[in-house]
């Protein structure tokens, strides 16, 4: 059904008190089909949201809203590798009882992405990752509804042409899809990633020498836990910037000035810098201007203490982009969407 003047505020990690003119939930692809020929979303041209953890707004949209809370999962076994489970997610699936699901189960690759808030469909738009891990390194393939054409898609693997914190959704065919469903190929045989962050030192505090992708995952949980804040009680959406990649002679320059500054090689020339480094050395951790802040123990996290507006939020992320610039020439880039 159809609402008219549908506050946004219970559906934005921010807590931003948006108003879209006309929104719609939809738990089935099919509602997307009758919804094109239905005022005013037969103009083709909607703001489709998810769990609306990865999203500021400074505006009221100028769009209809469509909220995507499609439902269900379903496990299959892959044709090529008797080790391998193929499972597809409705694009409404909260993404972290995914992972719980799936490691209640028995199928792993998924445990380094646990406590990522959001729903799936979101995931492959977004590539998401964490703890060495990106979603493109389980994805197989996803069905998504062509706004324009009502029909559906099918997209492998390289037509989404991921990248950090990217994919053809983001850029070329942005505003164009609708993710209904996403296939992802887990695995029987535990295979895991310890060697980002602080993952083998917390296993080895607990005394577990040979964990199990469960150990992982309550390692991870409780990681993130420990520095990030929790949207529910604190208004946030995570990393408000990407890790920017700067070329090695850039970064042995920012070495010789800053000679703690961590980097990791990527590609050959490229160095990844943490954009929470560089914003914690100029002293933004902890500040607070009215309601809008910079968290007290992650740098790289924006929060709204209550009642600030997106505007706000997205002056004081202007402010950090400006001093990181001023300070590293480096221009960070925001993960989170602004509209």
């Amino acid at each position: 059904m159809i609402r008219q003047n549908q506050s946004l505020l219970n559906y934005n990690t921010f807590h931003i008190d948006a108003v879209a003119s006309s929104f719609v939930e939809v738990t089935d692809y099919r509602d997307l089909i009758s919804l094109r020929n239905s005022e005013p979303f037969d103009n083709y041209s909607w703001l489709v949201m998810g769990g609306g953890s990865n999203i500021l707004f400074t505006q009221n949209p100028d769009v209809p809203v469509v909220k995507v809370a499609i439902p269900g999962i379903s496990v299959a076994t892959s044709p090529s590798n008797s080790d391998d489970i193929m499972v597809t997610d409705g694009a409404g699936v909260n993404w972290h009882d995914l992972v719980v699901w799936s490691l209640a189960n028995g199928y792993f690759g998924l445990e380094n992405l646990s406590l990522i808030p959001g729903l799936v469909g979101a995931a492959p738009m977004q590539n998401i990752g964490a703890y060495g891990i990106e979603l493109t390194d389980v994805f197989d393939s996803l069905i998504a509804f062509d706004i324009a054409s009502g029909e559906l898609k099918t997209f492998s693997h390289d037509d989404c042409n991921f990248g950090y914190r990217s994919s053809v959704f983001k850029t070329e065919l942005k505003g164009r899809y609708v993710i209904v469903s996403v296939t992802m190929r887990l695995s029987t045989k535990p295979n895991l990633k310890l060697e980002y962050g602080d993952i083998r030192a917390k296993l080895a505090e607990q005394n577990i020498e040979n964990p199990t992708p469960l150990d992982v995952s309550n390692t991870i949980v409780a990681i993130r836990q420990s520095k990030l804040p929790d949207p529910a009680v604190i208004g946030n959406a995570g990393s408000f910037f990407k890790n920017p990649e700067i070329g090695t002679d850039h970064f042995e320059t920012l070495k010789s000035a800053y000679p703690t500054i961590p980097g990791y090689l990527t590609t050959p020339g490229k160095i990844k810098v943490p954009a929470g480094w560089l914003i914690d050395q100029l002293g933004w951790k902890g500040f607070r201007d009215g309601d809008a802040g910079v968290h007290a123990k992650q740098a790289l996290v924006l929060v709204n203490h209550g009642s600030a507006t997106g505007h706000q939020i997205y002056a004081l992320a202007k402010k950090v982009q400006h001093q990181v610039y001023q300070s590293y020439q480096i221009m960070l880039e925001p993960e989170v969407n602004i509209i």
